[in-house]
């Protein structure tokens, strides 16, 4: 094991830097850094040398131009050993660099700052950082580089206990700064793609899809126990897991189809939403989480076994006391009371998360394989319709009562699998049918659920994702007890559905937008 005798550290993101900076001082290795991490290091009172000192040439240029030296790339690169590389070296006057400790200027999270400019965001491309990361990682056989600071405590720890690293820590940490930069790399890709697409231009979707995503856990299995599985991505910077098993592959898809769900109601009264396999199967709002339970259970009182409840306020005590009464797979909530955490966690295996940050404000865009090698990408379907958006096109109007359930209802039908068609009044759901070849089928679906929980469809508002290609399915509703639906429209038999609503005295709207959801 080679000796670790000089360091380079020139971090942006300085946790854990000062407790790593005093073990490789400890264990005899000489520090060289660059400016705001020279001085946060001498602020700690530890001996560094300016980068500058070391190459014998100026920082330049507003700091562009300070790590790019043969001195700093000679010590990283030279093959230790190699009698051409080692003359090299001595006849230049370059000594080696052992270690390497950057991380990159923030460019992920200067573009993601509101109202960022052209010049903001070309500013904090790093140059020299990704240059020294891919220098070290190449002649990892002599170097240690490490570009996060969780690797730290292990870097520091074999330092001090052998004055070095093990080959086997040396590859992973390569293995992890090639990640890095190139999801750095496509980071910085797909902003400009976008800041110089031409003006006017129909399409912000990327010329190359990059993806690159760090591994956050290996999962038991996939959808089935067959099939190996692992998330990957910024899942922890979203979700917290307070209590219960290790999440499985179909809890992650169910539990963000709820998150993402239960956010459209973010600003509403207390609203309760039960998903199975990533349908909704209730969602009530009431004075109280309690009274939202109980509305959201009544739709559907054998489809939440097993499922996923996702809430948007507090779970409080009442509330988990009604939930606890039957078995759940995962609860979703921006924060548990103590009490009714304490009620909750007495279920071993009930999986409770914490949402960290709103789901529906990360980034834009859904992927999905499609095998053959190739992925599919579009905009994440995030259109909100509003009461001035619809258009009624029947000849009686909406009662107030009957416009919030159909507003009600189209956020969540937007939710549901196609064909989607969800009978709603204005606070809860009452029968669902998701996910069938047919649109008829869904409806007569979404009847018998209701009929099956013993809830009147008397008075309700029919929801449906995509347009009532015949006047049957509008039909089925009204004989079903709906006195409202709402729809896209945009179907080449839109007048006969519109004529058989009047004849049948609904009022019905058109929202010129379609949610079909595969």
């Amino acid at each position: 094991m080679a000796k670790t005798q000089r360091a380079l550290l020139s971090v942006s993101d300085k946790t854990g830097l000062i407790p790593l900076a005093q073990a490789l001082i400890q264990a005899g290795v000489e520090l060289i850094s660059t400016g705001g991490t020279a001085k946060s290091l001498r602020d700690a009172g530890l001996t560094v040398m300016d980068l500058s000192a070391y190459t014998g040439f100026p920082e330049m240029m507003d700091g562009r131009v300070k790590t790019l030296h043969p001195k700093i790339h000679g010590g990283l690169l030279y093959i230790r050993g190699n009698a051409t590389h080692e003359a090299a070296a001595q006849t230049h006057g370059i000594q080696p660099i052992d270690l390497v400790v950057v991380n990159l200027y923030p460019f992920e999270q200067t573009v993601a700052k509101p109202n960022v400019t052209l010049h903001e965001a070309i500013e904090n491309i790093d140059i020299g950082g990704p240059s020294m990361l891919r220098s070290a990682a190449k002649n990892h056989e002599s170097v240690t580089v490490v570009v996060d600071p969780a690797d730290y405590a292990e870097v520091a720890r074999q330092i001090t206990e052998t004055g070095g690293t093990t080959l086997e820590l040396r590859r992973k940490l390569a293995a992890k700064v090639f990640t890095r930069t190139a999801e750095y790399d496509a980071a910085i890709a797909a902003h400009l793609a976008k800041a110089f697409a031409p003006s006017g231009a129909s399409s912000t979707l990327p010329p190359a899809l990059s993806l690159q995503a760090p591994l956050v856990q290996a999962l038991r299995y996939g959808e089935n126990p067959h099939q190996a599985a692992a998330l990957y991505g910024h899942f922890p910077e979203y979700f917290q897991q307070l209590h219960g098993k290790e999440l499985s592959y179909n809890n992650i898809l169910d539990l963000t189809a709820a998150a993402n769900l239960i956010a459209e109601f973010a600003t509403d009264g207390p609203t309760l939403a039960i998903l199975k396999h990533m349908n909704p199967c209730g969602i009530g709002q009431g004075i109280t989480l309690r009274e939202a339970w109980e509305k959201a259970y009544a739709t559907d009182k054998q489809a939440p076994f097993g499922g996923i409840i996702a809430v948007n306020q507090p779970v409080d005590l009442p509330c988990a006391e009604a939930i606890a009464e039957i078995f759940s797979e995962v609860i979703v909530a921006p924060a548990f009371n103590p009490d009714a955490l304490a009620l909750l966690q007495k279920k071993k295996n009930l999986r409770l998360l914490k949402v960290l940050k709103n789901p529906l404000a990360s980034k834009p865009w859904d992927v999905r394989s499609v095998g053959a090698d190739s992925f599919l990408l579009q905009e994440r379907d995030l259109k909100a319709t509003l009461a001035g958006d619809l258009k009624v096109v029947t000849r009686r109007q909406p009662t107030a009562e009957e416009l919030q359930a159909m507003l009600f209802g189209w956020r969540v039908v937007k939710h549901i699998k196609s064909n989607a068609i969800l009978y709603a009044s204005a606070d809860r759901t009452l029968g669902i049918g998701a996910g069938q070849m047919s649109r008829v089928d869904s409806s007569r679906i979404a009847v018998w659920k209701a009929g099956e929980a013993g809830l009147s469809l008397r008075g309700s508002v029919v929801c449906s994702d995509a347009f009532f290609p015949f006047p049957d399915g509008l039909i089925a509703a009204a004989e079903a007890g709906a006195t409202a639906a709402i729809q896209p429209g945009g179907s080449v038999r839109d007048a006969e559905v519109i004529a058989a609503a009047d004849e049948r005295n609904l009022a019905m709207a058109f929202t010129g937008v379609r949610h079909f959801r595969h």
